[in-house]
């Protein structure tokens, strides 16, 4: 099957680079491309590509804005691309519900797995960010200060078993790996991860890892 893709950077020289790369997979077609964020959010609209490719710092829409509105529209999956490694632009994209994260000096080769991933339904942060990011909210001071921090009451509508793949979201594991500690079929797995994003109103795993990670599970 083919991966629709919208790219979306409002470097030119960038943008046609992305493009270039993406375009040498069999699997990955570039089905559009923008320049700023209201483009990338109206070229979503009418094109519903697989995936979007995001940059964070874009003219008259930022990518976290963009991404939001993606995601609560369920237009696409978002793929965030940047040269930012962690700062308030990771958060606010995770929260926003992108179902992975790359840094722009990701090898081409990367890039392509990274889409395929996260076409696939596997949330995916660039490890270096992995490791930063779990550092950073499970840090009790970090997640104290935090004044926009969720209210644990959100998993009461979970399932022990559903509970605790949250916990293996928030460690950043993939299905196979999850399915490897809980000791359970990865198709298991997989019915569990679907089922607790709909209880938590999400529509990325990421997204709940983050929460897993807010909350200190």
């Amino acid at each position: 099957m083919t991966i629709r893709v919208l790219v979306a950077e409002d470097q030119s020289a960038v943008r046609a680079g992305l493009v270039l790369i993406l375009g040498s997979a069999p699997d990955i077609e570039v089905v559009g491309e923008a320049a700023d964020g209201e483009q990338a959010l109206a070229l979503a609209r009418e094109l519903r590509p697989d995936l979007v490719l995001m940059d964070i710092q874009m003219p008259r829409l930022d990518g976290v804005s963009a991404t939001r509105e993606v995601v609560a529209e369920k237009l696409a999956d978002v793929l965030v691309l940047t040269t930012f490694d962690l700062d308030e632009y990771v958060f606010g994209a995770l929260r926003a519900g992108a179902s992975g994260f790359l840094l722009k000096n990701t090898e081409a080769r990367d890039l392509i797995e990274a889409v395929r991933t996260v076409a696939r339904g596997e949330g995916l942060i660039a490890p270096a960010v992995t490791r930063r990011l779990i550092a950073e909210f499970g840090r009790p001071d970090a997640r104290a200060r935090r004044a926009d921090a969720p209210d644990p009451a959100v998993l009461d509508a979970l399932t022990r078993r559903e509970r605790e793949v949250l916990a293996c979201l928030g460690c950043g594991l993939s299905n196979a790996e999850i399915a490897v500690r809980l000791s359970m079929a990865e198709a298991t797995v997989k019915t569990h991860v679907s089922r607790l994003l709909g209880k938590l109103d999400m529509r990325s795993r990421v997204q709940a890892a983050v929460l897993a990670q807010e909350l200190g599970l």
